[in-house]
């Protein structure tokens, strides 16, 4: 229900190309780093959303959704379930058209609160993984 291939392919290829990366710091080791270099080579627009505000992949860092000062259409989230349900409810204040939530990152209750909200979402998928397949 939560990794629907319309869904999946409707965030990948319509709903934008400004994507706020939430967890994404310029530590190389960490999957947020390679998941947006795979974003930025299939023409998104990545955004990193961490405390440290770090530029990253030559692209300005800030540290919340709110303190970003332009429109961001999906919202990718490299954070641990636990936490994974306040970004989704940011990302509907920021007025995100979508959220993706990273492998392994599953809240249920936000699935339904941003749904409701309007918006589309995956969880527990990776769009550095499906995003190839659909060329």
């Amino acid at each position: 229900m939560y990794d629907d291939e319309a869904t999946i392919r409707r965030i990948l290829t319509e709903v934008g190309d400004t994507w706020a990366v939430v967890g994404l710091s310029s530590n190389r080791r960490r999957a947020a780093y390679g998941v947006a270099q795979v974003l930025q080579r299939y023409g998104k627009r990545i955004v990193p959303v961490h405390p440290k505000a770090e530029t990253v992949h030559g692209e300005q860092g800030y540290a919340s959704l709110a303190d970003i000062p332009f429109d961001v259409d999906v919202v990718d989230v490299f954070v641990n379930s636990e936490l994974a349900g306040a970004v989704a409810d940011d990302a509907v204040s920021k007025g995100a058209r979508a959220v993706w939530f990273q492998l392994d990152v599953v809240d249920e209750t936000a699935y339904e609160r941003t749904r409701t909200a309007g918006l589309d979402m995956v969880m527990d998928r990776c769009p550095a993984i499906e995003i190839p397949l659909l060329t």
